[in-house]
């Protein structure tokens, strides 16, 4: 299973949640950012139909493959 930690961090003149590198849009205090980020963990949890999916590497090879709608990441945010 995959983990999935959201960050709350400060961020142009206010506060964000971040995955790896990328920043959510910002909010006007801290606890309006983890809210979100709670929201946006929660919804990592909620299964989807099971798929075909395609997706590129970063050799820029293609690659299909079968998702499981089931397999849901570890989603939480870091206190």
């Amino acid at each position: 299973m995959v983990d999935v930690i959201y960050r709350i961090v400060q961020h142009a003149d206010g506060w964000a949640y971040k995955l790896g590198d990328t920043f959510s849009e910002t909010f006007p205090t801290r606890e309006a950012a983890t809210a979100a980020a709670h929201r946006v963990a929660a919804e990592q949890h909620v299964a989807g139909e099971t798929r075909g999916i395609s997706w590129e590497d970063e050799n820029g090879e293609w690659h299909t493959e079968l998702s499981d709608g089931h397999d849901r990441p570890d989603a939480r945010v870091a206190d």
